[in-house]
């Protein structure tokens, strides 16, 4: 027996009646009943008792029904189940993002937006060191990951730049930099940098300034190189967006005069994608962003 065999006992059972039943199946009522008796034949029982006027279960009948409307509900439920997912309605998705992303609002933002037009999809997100983050979706340890750019890129990766931000110099208190009205890059040789996990903007205040930084610890995240700088262990070049998200007592946020450097906040993704979800995710961010 198929499913459909199923079907044809189970409309036949709700109708009482073969015709009706063959109607809304959209077949002929003698193939209907031919497709009955074969059933019939196969369980070696009767499942209806026969008159003209009307078509009764048999106990056998009575027995098969809850089963037969079992099978085929789990029968639906596998074959939507099956097509949702490949068409990226349902799976799972490892997402990765380096802090900044969530101090820019951009994570929250593109996160809220799949998880409202797409509830049936689960989405496991965590922060992972930027460093490490290419390499966790390229191994596919990963689906998509939130980072800071420009950096160096497996080639099985493509990137989606989403916002584009400028640079901010973090200085303790203490810091006589902060009587200066304006900022040179050339008044910060000297200093020494406290690395965030994103280097571009120290080396382009460097290049600015025409020296050779003085590079002191790279603790990490965000709020481990304000911590240090509130310390009063160096100076940090952060992402902008840091102002608003990254209060210590103990440090002033100054911009430096005329620089022109700037990050983009990216999503990286594999190549050659296959999975339906995560394109679905893909595509949500590509129309957000034209939009």
């Amino acid at each position: 027996m198929e499913i459909r065999h199923f079907r044809y006992f189970l409309s036949v059972a709700r109708h009482g009646h073969f015709t009706r039943a063959a109607e809304q199946l959209g077949i002929a009522p003698p193939t209907l009943s031919r497709q009955i008796q074969d059933m019939e034949k196969e369980l070696g029982v009767r499942l209806f008792q026969r008159s003209q006027r009307e078509v009764r279960l048999t106990a056998a009948g009575e027995a098969l029904r809850e089963e037969a409307e079992h099978a085929v509900r789990q029968f639906d439920a596998a074959q939507l189940g099956a097509q949702r997912a490949g068409r990226g309605e349902v799976g799972r998705i490892e997402l990765g993002y380096v802090a900044s992303a969530a101090y820019s609002g951009m994570l929250q933002q593109q996160v809220t937006h799949f998880t409202h037009s797409h509830p049936g999809v689960l989405l496991n997100i965590r922060e992972a060191p930027m460093a490490e983050l290419p390499l966790l979706v390229r191994d596919g340890l990963l689906d998509l990951a939130y980072v800071r750019t420009p950096m160096e890129l497996p080639g099985e990766l493509e990137a989606i730049d989403l916002h584009e931000e400028g640079f901010v110099l973090a200085l303790p208190a203490s810091s006589r930099l902060n009587e200066l009205p304006q900022i040179p890059a050339a008044r910060l040789a000297g200093e020494t940098f406290i690395l965030p996990e994103q280097i571009a903007g120290t080396l382009a205040a460097a290049a600015q300034g025409g020296f050779v930084p003085r590079l002191g610890p790279q603790p990490g995240s965000l709020v481990a190189v304000i911590t240090l700088v509130s310390l009063g262990q160096g100076v940090a070049v952060v992402p902008e967006s840091v102002l608003q998200r990254i209060s210590l007592p103990q440090v002033n946020y100054r911009r430096i005069a005329d620089s022109p450097a700037s990050s983009w906040l990216t999503l990286l993704h594999r190549r050659f994608e296959k999975a339906p979800v995560v394109r679905r995710y893909l595509d949500s961010v590509r129309s957000g962003r034209s939009g």
